[in-house]
């Protein structure tokens, strides 16, 4: 994956970030989504880093695919991939996914480019990316966003999947679920 040109960091100095963005996603943040949203029996994880997320929805029955740009030993993992930059592929179900912040909107829109009407992009994701104009311009003006879940209290993400060593975060997340085809206003609502 190409390096960006600019460092897109909020809430750290680029020099802290792991070189790949890889911050875990708690895997009760499924549970949390899945409270809130209906998703496909199929569904694709196309930054799984360790599993976190991809071994939550399996735990809930789902058939999971599971890929990275990264192999980081998930034992259920299916193909190392880069989501951006690697030949397209259609997908016949849900993609969910804690993307690399500085790529999300890359994510989303090669996740809406990926699968049928009616199927979700779901995107884990800090509350701040509904700022930018470039986002607003590019992405929000597809008006395929559906629904946004804030989190009413602090969820922690582990920077190279290590939940032992952050605790506790200063930033806010929020599930953003994109509906290919959909046409409208997103609601908000709270988890």
């Amino acid at each position: 994956m190409a390096k960006s040109s600019y460092a897109l960091i909020v809430g750290g100095n680029s020099s802290n970030r792991e070189e790949n963005d890889y911050y875990a996603t708690p895997p009760r943040a499924i549970d949390d989504l899945l409270s809130m949203v209906k998703l496909d029996e199929k569904i694709w994880e196309p930054a799984c880093g360790g599993g976190h997320l991809s071994s939550r929805l399996k735990g809930r029955g789902y058939r999971v695919y599971s890929s990275d740009l990264i192999d980081r030993g998930y034992e259920d993992f299916d193909e190392q991939y880069d989501f951006i930059n690697g030949k397209p592929k259609k997908f016949d179900g849900d993609i969910v996914t804690n993307p690399p912040f500085k790529y999300a909107s890359d994510f989303i829109i090669r996740s809406l480019d990926s699968i049928k009407d009616g199927h979700k992009a779901c995107m884990f994701l800090k509350l701040q990316f509904l700022e930018g104009q470039t986002r607003k311009k590019e992405l929000f003006s597809r008006r395929e966003l559906k629904h946004i879940f804030v989190y009413s209290k602090r969820i922690t993400t582990a920077k190279n999947g290590d939940f032992d060593k952050y605790k506790s975060t200063a930033l806010c997340n929020a599930w953003f679920v994109w509906e290919k085809g959909y046409d409208g206003l997103p609601s908000v609502d709270w988890i």
